[in-house]
């Protein structure tokens, strides 16, 4: 297998616009190929099969929906903090597209199933340990709580866009966090 980190980067940006723009019937390797402008079979090059592929997609979806140290700067906030969130999943709308496609196919896929729950399994785990660890508002039960409502706020407005402008994001964030987070007085 090749070892060109730019190239497999690039390979796997392309099937990330694939697998988004045409699902998951449409990823093949020959679709990437074509996608990132390379030459036939460079994909199989870098990828031995298609559940490679898929497993290391999802790896280089949270890669690219990893907040900018930018994006993490100033004083800690949950509300402001999804705000971000959101706004950086609207900018990578095609990464937001794949990891549902991702999903679909782990119902499919025992293999990446099993992928797909460990990963996004430990990435729940740090958000909920980071959100606690920096003193932010809430128990672990809220965090869940909101890490779920968040998922279907973001669905809607991913997939339903004029159903979620009928209901601003940032006014339901703000009303998610103050009744699923409420601050409590110290004592």
């Amino acid at each position: 297998m090749r070892q060109n980190p730019q190239r497999r980067a690039a390979l796997l940006d392309a099937a990330i616009e694939v697998l988004a723009r045409e699902g998951s019937r449409g990823l093949t390797l020959r679709a990437v190929d074509k996608e990132a402008g390379a030459p036939t079979g460079t994909a199989s090059n870098y990828f031995a099969h298609r559940g490679q592929l898929l497993v290391q997609i999802l790896h280089r979806t949270r890669e690219r929906l990893a907040p900018g140290p930018a994006e993490l700067e100033g004083p800690l906030d949950t509300e402001e903090l999804l705000r971000r969130l959101l706004a950086r999943m609207r900018r990578e709308r095609s990464v937001q597209i794949a990891v549902l496609e991702l999903r679909l196919e782990a119902t499919r896929r025992p293999e990446l199933h099993e992928e797909l729950a460990r990963f996004l399994g430990a990435e729940l785990e740090e958000n909920i340990a980071g959100h606690l660890d920096a003193g932010l508002p809430g128990d672990r039960d809220g965090v869940l709580l909101l890490y779920f409502a968040m998922l279907g706020l973001h669905l809607d407005d991913l997939t339903l866009p004029a159903m979620a402008a009928a209901h601003p994001a940032d006014h339901l964030i703000g009303v998610m966090v103050e009744r699923l987070l409420p601050h409590r007085p110290a004592g």
